[in-house]
């Protein structure tokens, strides 16, 4: 129902989109499919995130515990 775009050059993911099917929208799927591979990111505890995507971007404003996940710009 939602996917999560993503390019991982060994340092940085980029997220660079996350979608979801419009008739399943409104649901949360998305924020599970983010908050799910901003866990994983930070489980292997290697890389940061590039919020590309707007949608991504808001999540992490609405999680401030996991900013220092947040490439540094």
């Amino acid at each position: 129902m939602s996917v999560l775009d993503y390019r991982d050059d060994g340092r940085t993911v980029a997220m660079t989109r996350a979608y979801t099917i419009p008739t399943h929208r409104g649901h949360g799927y998305a924020a599970m499919v983010v908050a799910g591979a901003v866990s994983e990111v930070e489980a292997e505890g290697d890389r940061r995130i590039d919020p590309v995507c707007w949608y991504v971007a808001e999540w992490f404003q609405g999680h401030p515990d996991k900013q220092h996940l947040l490439r540094a710009r």
